[in-house]
């Protein structure tokens, strides 16, 4: 069974930002950027515990395409995701946003 997938505030503000940034940059490939973060995210919610794990509870997919990595954690049948940033990130950016 799929889990529930729910975003924090702070991811839905990661895919926004980086949703306009492509879409500056190229009519469309903001889409394509979306349309690649939606996909890893429904691959996360059928399978989450196949992605690597970065620390305790937490784990990263990364998206196809763009230079992006999803941060979540999975409790019950739950899976949260904290960040969506770019692979460039300084790694304290997302560890700090994963509760303790």
């Amino acid at each position: 069974m799929a889990a529930e997938l729910i975003l924090a505030p702070e991811a839905k503000v990661d895919i926004a930002e980086a949703y306009a940034w492509y879409e500056a940059s190229r009519f469309g490939l903001g889409e394509d950027f979306l349309n690649a973060v939606d996909a890893c995210m429904e691959s996360i919610r059928r399978q989450p515990d196949m992605f690597t794990s970065v620390g305790p509870g937490s784990r990263r997919a990364l998206a196809r395409r763009f230079p992006y990595a999803i941060f979540f954690d999975v409790v019950d049948n739950t899976v949260t995701v904290y960040a969506i940033l770019h692979t460039s990130r300084n790694p304290s950016r997302w560890r700090q946003r994963i509760p303790t």
